[in-house]
């Protein structure tokens, strides 16, 4: 009897577990982050964010900017402004180095990525970009960070 009990509980709290999850997760179509900026009066597929550019480019900077144009921009946007409905900016504070050091750009684009701070989807991992390709990468998105304001 005490088998039985301890398995109706384990499935129920399994359902339980399983409800909450689908009530409380995002839909597939929100399009907050979370730090609540809501892009719904941008049309779809536009850039989220302005990006200021910087006066230059270091040499990593413009290889990484030639990766960004290759890999990344349909998603990402240009400059790494982010695309309305699409993928989120780059260029915002919720990527800043001491929330995702340089570590978490090179594991996103090799492994992929599961939605947490924005609600576009999961990020796939990204076919044909080596780890030099992906360090040129994110150090031009880090310059065009600190262009505005992102340290």
């Amino acid at each position: 009897m005490n088998k039985n009990l301890a398995l109706i509980s384990g499935v129920l709290i399994a359902v339980v577990a399983v409800v909450g999850w689908l009530v409380l997760s995002p839909g597939d179509d929100a399009r907050t982050s979370a730090d609540g900026q809501d892009p719904s009066s941008i049309p779809q597929g536009a850039p989220i964010v302005q990006v200021q550019l910087p006066d230059s480019f270091s040499p990593e900077a413009q290889m990484g900017k030639r990766g960004f144009e290759a890999k990344c921009v349909d998603c990402h946007g240009e400059n790494g402004a982010g695309r309305n409905g699409i993928a989120p900016p780059l260029v915002h504070k919720i990527y800043e180095p001491n929330h995702h050091g340089d570590a978490s750009f090179l594991l996103a684009a090799q492994n992929g990525v599961r939605s947490h701070h924005w609600n576009f989807g999961n990020m796939p991992p990204v076919d044909g970009v080596t780890r030099a390709d992906v360090i040129a990468i994110t150090t031009y998105v880090r310059e065009l960070q600190r262009a505005n304001g992102i340290n």
